[in-house]
């Protein structure tokens, strides 16, 4: 593992809105007064820097995004971009001809275990911390939660990992041995059952939006747990998640009344939200070398229509993007023509051409679909400083109470659960869009999830983890047994104890 390879880069919180100096090498600086790792981490604003550098982990995105990335290798968008080239990582791995040297897998690795780095360096200074035990425990909390989130991305794309719970010297890197999954998940469940009691119930979202709640730790408790098909637990972690259908949950959420206001960039952390990554359009970053660096939310940009032109003052304010994501006839058949996450889903480009309305190019892979959740409008681009491309400002939601809905109606239908209780989750859900009930069945449900989340980088997931991905990802070259998982990145095999994946 090259840990020692991981940029250097500046730490801008996505979380807290926060801008801090520290890099991966946390303050280790040299002797000429400055502050090195050994003597930082000792006041309390100097251990939130250091949350914060977790914190901010979770907003870096390149164009090797993992929602685009997850999006492309599922069997509801393409890649798209500019040809068949364009953002050569992701291609690949839609079209399941990726191997260890060229993939999405260097940008995942690194990302994750990059914030795994900073938790565990956080985690060992902050008992030493001058600050109270009650900021102490928070923190902490914090900082595990972001680890087993970290750690479950890994597991997920790579299954038999390097499993590190204290930083280690930069020798010990090449001698730390894959662990099981089972190991892994154990580690997972660990950290977040530590941290729930010590996170906070609630948080004020203009003062601290993005950072860990009860709330949002249980319901990356009870995805872990859908994961391993633990359904009991899984559905008694989402259950104290979700609370009584339809109605304000006992950590405060509530479903949005308007499916399309969760697609609003100014709406930030409301109601529905669970665990949310924030952007901004505020940060004036023109650095196109270093794309992570920004505050934005490149997916913005990345998936709008190439060349847009509107025809008409009816046509919407769409800026011209990189045709990244277009949308599979079969998504957009899925959707019935009265259900209206269709519109606040799919932008249906093929009939604006064909009404007058606006035009554009059509990119690889074109269909006359996109991905209107994210597609960036003249009403929400940056207009400061830097690249207006690179700064973006619509968050994106890693959890939602409508994905914990299904996910609890999920586990108590394959675990022989409350069915009535899965059915009522199942109908809010529907009911939020006035779609008709339908039986909670395992079929109905893992087809609402496709409609509810379409976009938001969920389906790959859920195609592998129900054991369904090699039946519907066949057509895109999915062979079974090997496109489970990602490859181990070439770079991290070399004088390492790490093996391949099987068949890579």
């Amino acid at each position: 593992m090259k840990f020692g390879k991981i940029k250097n880069l500046a730490i801008i919180c996505f979380g807290l809105l926060l801008i801090s100096s520290c890099s991966d090498d946390f303050f280790a600086v040299d002797s000429n007064g400055l502050t090195t790792e050994d003597d930082y981490y000792k006041t309390e604003n100097q251990a939130f820097a250091g949350l914060t550098a977790v914190y901010d982990v979770l907003g870096w995105e390149t164009f090797v995004s993992r929602i685009a990335g997850l999006n492309g290798a599922s069997d509801d968008f393409y890649v798209g971009g500019g040809s068949s080239t364009d953002t050569n990582e992701l291609q690949v791995w839609s079209t399941y001809t990726l191997n260890p040297s060229i993939g999405p897998q260097g940008e995942y690795w690194t990302k994750a275990y990059s914030g795994v780095f900073r938790a565990n360096i956080l985690l060992t200074k902050l008992p030493n911390t001058q600050m109270s035990q009650e900021k102490i425990d928070r923190f902490s909390a914090e900082a595990k939660s972001l680890r087993a989130y970290f750690y479950f991305d890994l597991v997920r794309f790579f299954r038999r990992i390097p499993l590190m719970t204290a930083p280690l010297g930069p020798n010990e890197y090449y001698s730390v041995p894959q662990s099981e999954p089972e190991a892994v998940f154990a580690q997972i469940e660990t950290d977040l059952l530590e941290a729930i009691p010590n996170l906070p119930t609630t948080i004020t979202a203009s003062v601290e939006g993005g950072r860990m709640t009860q709330c949002a730790a249980r319901a990356l408790l009870g995805r872990v747990y859908l994961w391993q098909n633990k359904f009991t637990l899984a559905a008694e972690q989402l259950a104290l998640v979700n609370g009584t259908p339809g109605a304000v949950s006992p950590y405060g959420n509530k479903l949005l009344a308007n499916f399309a206001d969760l697609w609003d960039a100014t709406n930030k952390f409301n109601s529905e939200s669970i665990l949310e990554v924030s952007h901004s359009n505020v940060g004036n970053w023109s650095d196109w070398g270093n794309v992570a660096g920004s505050e934005g939310n490149i997916l913005n940009q990345m998936v709008g229509p190439r060349n847009y032109d509107p025809l008409s003052a009816t046509a919407p304010d769409y800026v011209s993007g990189y045709s990244f994501n277009p949308v599979t006839e079969d998504l957009f058949n899925a959707f019935s023509n009265t259900d209206p996450r269709k519109k606040a889903t799919i932008i249906n480009m093929k009939q604006m051409v064909l009404d007058g309305t606006a035009n554009y190019t059509p990119g690889y892979k074109d269909t006359g679909y996109f991905l209107e959740k994210f597609a960036g409008r003249v009403s929400n681009r940056h207009t400061g400083g830097g690249a207006a491309e690179l700064n973006w400002n619509q968050n994106t939601y890693d959890i939602r109470l409508a994905d914990t809905y299904l996910m609890e109606a999920e586990a108590l239908v394959r675990g022989g659960g409350d069915i009535g209780r899965a059915q009522s989750l199942l109908d809010a859900v529907r009911g939020r869009v006035n779609m008709p009930s339908i039986p909670a069945t395992e079929q109905n449900i893992f087809n609402e999830r496709r409609l509810e989340l379409a976009g938001e980088g969920h389906r790959w997931f859920d195609l592998i983890r129900t054991g369904r991905a090699a039946t519907v990802l066949s057509g895109r070259g999915f062979v079974a047994g090997t496109h489970e998982v990602l490859p181990i990145p070439l770079l991290e095999l070399t004088n390492t104890l790490l093996t391949q994946n099987p068949h890579y």
